[in-house]
């Protein structure tokens, strides 16, 4: 004849149920963290707390470091050939570029859930 205890009947299965619901639940509650990477000539990411290589394509890249450039505009200033008073002296625009992600940066990468995520590129003060 079949057991029909139920899981609440069960003192040892209950308890091994509670201890694995919270876990979980702490797991879902782990805050956002910080840690440092490479990245390799591959161009997959290695980061110190998580050693394996992340391959290219699986870690996501803020849109800044990422192959982004802003234009900015407005305003005037010296130092443009042939200006006067009277030429050159308007509103005009830069195009400005951040470093991209390359093999061997130092980069800072955000821990969302389980998915690597690239802030920005470190460098040397």
């Amino acid at each position: 004849m079949a057991d029909t205890q139920s899981f609440d009947e069960n003192a040892g299965t209950n308890k091994l149920a509670n201890v694995l619901c919270d876990r979980m639940k702490r797991e879902g509650e782990t805050p956002l963290a910080l840690d440092f990477g490479e990245i390799q000539a591959n161009g997959s990411l290695t980061t110190n707390t998580f050693p394996v290589s992340i391959p290219k394509g699986e870690y996501s890249i803020c849109r800044h470091v990422g192959g982004l450039s802003f234009t900015i505009s407005g305003g005037g200033h010296s130092g443009h050939e042939n200006q006067t008073p009277k030429v050159n002296t308007g509103s005009h625009s830069h195009t400005v570029a951040p470093p991209v992600v390359k093999a061997g940066d130092r980069v800072l990468v955000a821990w969302v859930q389980n998915e690597a995520v690239i802030i920005d590129v470190i460098v040397s003060s």
